[in-house]
């Protein structure tokens, strides 16, 4: 079964509203099967986990079957995969974890790429512990993470690095291995923030080099929550505070009281949506992914070749501040001597929802150092079409007119 994006718009009933939807690296819109996987589960039967009844069976078969696809999303073991209600309350948690290891004279790196979500909580448990911190820095004009500070960023006493596997606001997707390379040649855990990654690329841990990786699956279609995936060695040195009464087994000494059994069968779902888009011959699901993403590349990247060759016909009323080499279908706009707030407004009158801001890349927002007090952010997704950015395009030329 090949990609079918017309095919696949029809499993969205939010499209029939008639928008045209480049919010993706805020959250995706929702396929039906999703919204139906939890309705169905949330309404059982329905119990705490156990053996003896239908209600229980159904709660562990929940918690089982997510870990198993996102072990499957993520190339980790299934009993690495931490269940969170977001990639920021999973970091903040991972980070008291880890923090209780470090000692006077360490060092944590963290890069000025990332939403705040992977700088907050390392900063301000470095601050906590007494511990040093470095940067990585970016290159506004190349929007890459500068070679200067990858080679001045990794010292014997580093402990931990955390970065990006792909900056939402830019989409730059930063040599995250050769970072992990750095990191382990100094002995240090690497974290990697992979929401925006996540999205847009088969996510391969292993190949990254990435000791933690975080996700979110309501950027890929499935319900708000967040995903952590480890090796569950690492995670078994690890001690969260939690409950007396709770269990210490990995990974669920890290998952704070009853498990939202409902949304996790959502993100299943979602996972198993992706699974399907193109799996080609594989059979097994990892692989169905892998087959599946490829085809989703093609497509967005397909799209994002007309996108920009529509705003290279604006010229300078239009500055595309993305320009890594390698980077997600996702543009960061400005325009100068124009509001990028006033051209979000402009859109969202023609229905096209492409926000405005800078979403809370905040040490990024203040190294692009713009005029603009927010800038325009177009985000493709799997099911985004032709039509939907010739509207989009249609919109901008008739803002820098106006």
């Amino acid at each position: 079964m090949a990609y079918d994006v017309a095919r696949f718009r029809a499993e969205f009933p939010s499209l029939a509203s008639g928008v045209a939807h480049f919010d993706g690296p805020g959250g995706t819109q929702t396929p039906r099967v999703v919204g139906e996987a939890i309705a169905s589960t949330l309404t059982g039967p329905l119990s705490n986990r156990g053996v003896a009844l239908p209600g229980e069976r159904n709660a562990t078969a929940a918690v089982a079957a997510f870990r198993s696809a996102f072990a499957d999303l993520t190339g980790v073991d299934a009993r690495g995969i931490v269940y969170g209600r977001s990639a920021t309350q999973l970091t903040y948690d991972i980070s008291r974890a880890i923090a209780a290891t470090w000692r006077e004279g360490d060092e944590v790196v963290v890069s000025r790429l990332d939403h705040d979500a992977n700088v907050r909580p390392w900063v301000q448990a470095a601050e906590s512990a007494g511990v040093g911190l470095r940067w990585l820095d970016v290159d506004p004009d190349t929007a890459e993470i500068t070679e200067e500070s990858i080679a001045s960023a990794f010292t014997t006493r580093t402990r931990l690095v955390a970065v990006a596997g792909a900056s939402n606001l830019l989409g730059t997707i930063p040599d995250v291995r050769r970072i992990a390379d750095a990191a382990h040649e100094a002995d240090a855990l690497v974290h990697v923030d992979g929401v925006h990654h996540a999205a847009h690329e088969f996510v391969d841990v292993g190949a990254l080099g990435a000791d933690l990786f975080v996700c979110s699956p309501y950027k890929f279609l499935g319900p708000h929550c967040g995903v952590l995936a480890a090796d569950p060695a690492l995670l078994e040195r690890l001690h969260p505070a939690k409950l007396a009464p709770s269990t210490d087994e990995v990974p669920e000494r890290f998952e704070l009281g009853t498990l939202p059994y409902e949304i996790m069968a959502g993100a299943t779902a979602a996972v198993e949506v992706l699974a399907g888009l193109d799996p080609g011959d594989a059979t097994d699901r990892r692989a169905r992914l892998r087959s599946s993403f490829a085809a989703i590349g093609e497509h967005e990247s397909r799209l994002l070749r007309r996108l920009e060759d529509g705003l290279a016909g604006l010229g300078e009323d239009v500055v595309v501040h993305s320009r890594a080499a390698h980077r997600t279908p996702t543009l960061l706009l400005t325009f100068p001597g124009r509001s990028s707030a006033a051209a979000s407004g402009f859109l969202a009158e023609r229905l096209v929802h492409a926000p405005a801001g800078f979403f809370y890349a905040h040490e990024l927002m203040r190294r692009l150092a713009l005029a603009d007090d927010a800038a325009l952010r177009v985000g493709l997704a799997p099911y985004s079409d032709e039509e939907d950015v010739d509207r989009l395009l249609g919109g901008l030329r008739e803002f820098v007119a106006a």
